[in-house]
This record gives C-alpha cells, sequence and structure tokens, in this order.
C-alpha cells in the first residue's frame, strides 16, 4: 500500500481549507473567489490547484441571476421627483455617505414576501433590512428607519432608489427630513439608475432565495437574515473591496472619528 505523498497531504488540507470556505458563505462560491479568500486568509496555494480540488469534488459556484420585476409592479404616480444625486456613480469616499434602496419579490409556497434593503455603497454593506407580506411605502420607511438606527443616526447622507411609488411617499420623506436624508432618483428612462441595487438583489436571489424552495413567509424571512447577516455583510468578499467582506473593509478603514457609527 503507497503511502500519501507530501503532495496528497497538502491536498487533504486544502479540501479541509475549501470547505470551511464554502461553509462559511454557504457554498456560493466558485474558483475564483474560492481561492481570493483563500489567500486573504492566509492559505497558501495556487489558482489552478484550488479550481482541481473543487472540479474533483463537484464543488461549484452559484451562477449569477438577473434581479427581475413582476409586470405588475406599480410606479410612483406622476409627480415631481428628486432630484438624481449619484449620476451613476456607484461609489463614496467615506461610510455613511450614499445609500442604495429598494424591494425585491421572494416567492414562497404560502404567497409573496417582500424584502427591502438599504445598502451603504461605500462598503457595500446591507445597513437596513425588512420584510413584509405586503409591499407598502411602511415598508420601505421601516427599512430606513431601521439602517439609520444602526448607523447611530448619521445627517447628510443621500438615499438613493428607483421610482417605486413607496419611495415617493409622505411618510419616507418626512423620515428623511426629519434626518437630514437626502433622496435621490434616477432617471425614469434609464433602467441603470439604480444598478447597484440591481446588482445587489441578483446576488441575494441567486445566493439565497433561488438555491431553496420556502414553504412559508416565516421560513423565507428567517433564511434571508441569517444570509444577510451572517453570509453577505461578514463572510462575502467583494473585488471592489480587495476582496473582502464588507464587514472586514469597515473594520480596516472606518474613519476613527466616526468609530461610534459602525452597523452591528
Amino acid at each position: 500500500m503507497r503511502l500519501p505523498s507530501a503532495h496528497d497531504l497538502r491536498d487533504e488540507e486544502l479540501v479541509v481549507a475549501i470547505s470551511q470556505v464554502r461553509e462559511e458563505v454557504r457554498g456560493i462560491y466558485g474558483a475564483p473567489k474560492t481561492f481570493e479568500r483563500l489567500r486573504v486568509l492566509g492559505v497558501r496555494t495556487s489558482r489552478k490547484r484550488a479550481a482541481r480540488i473543487m472540479r474533483e469534488r463537484g464543488w461549484r459556484g452559484v451562477t449569477r441571476a438577473c434581479a427581475k420585476r413582476p409586470s405588475g409592479e406599480k410606479r410612483a404616480l406622476k409627480r415631481e421627483s428628486p432630484d438624481d444625486l449619484v449620476k451613476r456613480r456607484f461609489e463614496a469616499g467615506g461610510p455613511n455617505a450614499a445609500w442604495f434602496a429598494d424591494i425585491a419579490y421572494v416567492k414562497t409556497r404560502q404567497s409573496w414576501l417582500y424584502l427591502a434593503l438599504v445598502m451603504d455603497i461605500w462598503s457595500r454593506r446591507i445597513v437596513g433590512w425588512s420584510m413584509a407580506p405586503n409591499i407598502t411605502a411602511e415598508l420601505a420607511d421601516e427599512t430606513l428607519k431601521i439602517a439609520l438606527a444602526r448607523r447611530n443616526n448619521p445627517r447628510g447622507c443621500v438615499h438613493h432608489s428607483d421610482h417605486g411609488s413607496q419611495y415617493v411617499s409622505l411618510l419616507l420623506s418626512k423620515t428623511m427630513r426629519e434626518h437630514d436624508a437626502r433622496p435621490s432618483m434616477g432617471p425614469i428612462s434609464s433602467p441603470w439608475g439604480n444598478a447597484a441595487m440591481e446588482s445587489l438583489m441578483g446576488i441575494v436571489k441567486s445566493e439565497c432565495v433561488h438555491a431553496r424552495t420556502y414553504a412559508t413567509r416565516e421560513e423565507a424571512a428567517l433564511d434571508l437574515f441569517e444570509y444577510i447577516k451572517v453570509a453577505y455583510n461578514r463572510a462575502r468578499i467583494h473585488s471592489a473591496l480587495g476582496y473582502l467582506s464588507p464587514a472586514e473593509f469597515e473594520e480596516d478603514n472606518w474613519p476613527k472619528e466616526n468609530s461610534r457609527s459602525k452597523a452591528a
């Protein structure tokens, strides 16, 4: 019987390391991001070797899907809309400068669940999330209030969204005025006006929603909560962040004078 070679033993060590990375992010990474995560964690290997090990074990990443809206979604009534303060600049120089908001539809066997998100574009961290059985202005408003509370009520933050009726409500406008948030909406004619959130919703659906079949809204809500708080915010790496997760990026780059405003 041949004893395992040093190469074989190293492969087994890498299997354990790759398995831990996959568990950390619910198996969503393919070989490229798995390799980058191993590199950040100090595990030395090559991209080809990581890809081979994953291929031999049938470990594949999640295929990205587009975030599509049901055709029946209501748009805002024709009224004066906020200016576009973003103009497709999907970046910020620091925390709480620009937040992006949107609502996703999650199908369950019971009925639809609506997921509202607010993301800080600086770190790609989801700073506010809320779910409800109905798509209302209250859902959008509650999500913004949650984000404001988590970030210690920052002043002057841009709140960018599409022209959905939930985002031009008097309720949400009142909350933004009270907290000195600056409303912003992309042009109605442009599908790219809120592209950062379209991308985020595609990630959430591909990596979480489409990977499972939910029996009830409660089951979906629990799974989404775990995905957002743990897998996405704390573990999912982004090439735009130097292959760090949102939490790691904020830990490394948060301005010292604003240290009390970090999200939980």
